[in-house]
Order: C-alpha cells, then structure tokens, then sequence
C-alpha cells in the first residue's frame, strides 16, 4: 500500500505542478481607449470553471482593468469592472466551446500615471482542478488515499468524455469530407459529359453548316 500512495502522491503533485505551470503573467497596458487581450481556452459543456485573476495596483490609480468571460457561441460568464487585487469568477460551462478571458486596461484621466501598465497573473482550473478537494475531502470525511482516487477518477473521467468528443468530431469531419467528396465526383463527371456534348454538338453544326454551304 505504501508504494501504491507514494505513487499517487507523486501524480498528484505532478498535476499540481503542470497546473500551476499553467498560469499566465503579463503586463496589461492602460490605453485612452478600449483595447483588449483575450486569453482563449476549450471546455466542454456543464463543465466547472474557475478563473482567478490577480492584478496589481489599486482602485483609483488612475487606471481601470475591467475582465470579461464569454465563449464563443455567445454565452456569456462575467463581466468585472474596476479590477484590483484577486478576482475569482466560477461558471459551468454551456456548451461545447472556446471561451475566451479578455481583459482591458482603460487610463481614467483621474490622476498622472508615470509607470502606464497593470500586472496581472491568470489561473484557470477546468473540472477537476476547479474542485476544493480540502473541502470534499472534510465534509465527506475521506481520507486523503481516497480524496486523491477521487480526484484522479474524475481527471480520467474528463479525459475519456474528451476522446469521446474528438471521436465525435472526426466522425463528423469525415462524413464531411466524404460528402464533400462525392459532390466534387460527380461535378467532375458532369462538367465532363457537359464539355463531351458540346464537343460533339460543335462537330455535328460545323459538318451540317459546311454542307449546307457545299463546302464538304
């Protein structure tokens, strides 16, 4: 058993380390006008989300970061004005789509900025990451061998409805293509039986015009 939980243990900080790996830092620049920068990321539907953005600076700076979440059939998710310090903002999903975490830097006018520009560190956590497993793990008393199973249970469980979807998607593509296929054959066969009968027409008038003229 205890080569079985340092096995597990050791995955789970692997995750833990490609998770926080994940994390984007950038600098948002402040303009006099709206101009945005979208961080693009693939959810599938009723699926749990969690993004956390930490932005530097304070309200009244005389600048103003505003986010917003939305995806890319028109769903949208959260839409926070005036940012500063952490913001944590949780949805499930819609539907099978990108969604896109675009954030603006907009100068008030409202005090001098010598240094125009707000640090912001992004995380997002999709199903499984998203979960408070401290929490599941205390109100569900399970010991922490079994909070871990659980977690890469329902991390397995996403990857399995993702191959489903790719699968899905592929079958989809190829029917495409196949129907694509087969339209473009039968142009091809049409265009040339088309180009076939106006040939053989243009020789049956030429021989007829030619006769009726006692040239031939």
């Amino acid at each position: 058993m205890a080569p079985v939980r340092t096995l597990l243990q050791r995955l789970c900080s692997l995750l833990l380390l490609v998770a926080f790996a994940d994390a984007l830092k950038f600098d948002l620049e402040a303009t006099g006008w709206s101009k945005q920068r979208c961080i693009r990321n693939f959810v599938g539907k009723d699926t749990l989300v969690v993004v956390t953005a930490t932005v530097d600076g304070y309200k009244g700076d005389g600048m103003q970061v505003n986010m917003h979440i939305k995806d890319a059939v028109g769903n949208e998710y959260g839409r926070p004005k005036d940012i500063a310090g952490e913001q944590r903002t949780v949805f499930t999903s819609h539907a099978d789509a990108a969604f896109d975490i675009c954030f603006e830097n907009i100068l008030t006018n409202t005090k001098y900025v010598d240094h125009p520009f707000r640090h912001v560190e992004l995380d997002v956590d999709i199903g499984a990451d998203a979960k408070d497993w401290s929490a599941i793990q205390a109100t569900e008393k399970l010991k922490p061998l079994e909070t871990d199973l659980r977690r890469i249970e329902e991390m397995t469980a996403e990857v399995v409805r993702e191959m489903d979807y790719l699968r899905i998607r592929e079958q989809k593509l190829r029917d495409t293509n196949e129907s694509t296929n087969n339209r473009v054959k039968w142009f091809g066969f049409g265009t040339t039986f088309l180009l076939v009968g106006i040939w053989v027409w243009q020789i049956l008038y030429l021989r007829a015009y030619f006769r009726s003229k006692h040239l031939i």
